[in-house]
C-alpha cells in the first residue's frame, strides 16, 4: 500500500485548507482510513477517521465541527476539508489506512497499518 498527501500549505488564521490522500497498490474500500497530525515537540495525534464505505466519521474534539473527512472509493482517495483553522492546527499532517474486520474506531497510531509521508499546514496568527 502506498500513500500520499497533499494539500498543505500556509494560510491565515480563520481560513480554509483542503487535504487529500491517495491510496494504492490494494482495494481501497477494505481499508479504514484515517488522518493525524503531529506539531513540533508533540506526539502524533488523532484528528478523524472514516469507515469502509464512508458512511461513519469519527473526529477528534478539537477538530469537530471544522474537519469534514470524506472519501471516493472510486477514485482511491480520502480527504480532509479544514475550516476555521486556528494555529493550534498547525503540524505536519498525515494519512493512514487501517485494515480491519471490525467496524469499530481506533484513534491510536499504533492501530494503522500503512502511513503517507505527511504534508505541512501552518496556520498564521
Amino acid at each position: 500500500v502506498q500513500l500520499q498527501a497533499s494539500g498543505g500549505g500556509l494560510v491565515q488564521a480563520g481560513g480554509s485548507l483542503r487535504l487529500s490522500c491517495a491510496f494504492s497498490g490494494r482495494t481501497f474500500s477494505n481499508y479504514y482510513m484515517g488522518w493525524f497530525r503531529q506539531a513540533p515537540g508533540k506526539e502524533r495525534e488523532f484528528v478523524a477517521a472514516i469507515s469502509w464505505s464512508g458512511g461513519s466519521t469519527h473526529y477528534a474534539d478539537s477538530v469537530k465541527g471544522r474537519f469534514t473527512i470524506s472519501r471516493d472509493n472510486a477514485k482511491n482517495t480520502v480527504d480532509l476539508q479544514m475550516n476555521s483553522l486556528k494555529h493550534e492546527d498547525t503540524a505536519v499532517y498525515y494519512c493512514a489506512a487501517r485494515t480491519t474486520t471490525h467496524n469499530d474506531w481506533e484513534t491510536m497510531p499504533h492501530g494503522y497499518d500503512y502511513w503517507g509521508q505527511g504534508t505541512q499546514v501552518t496556520v498564521s496568527s
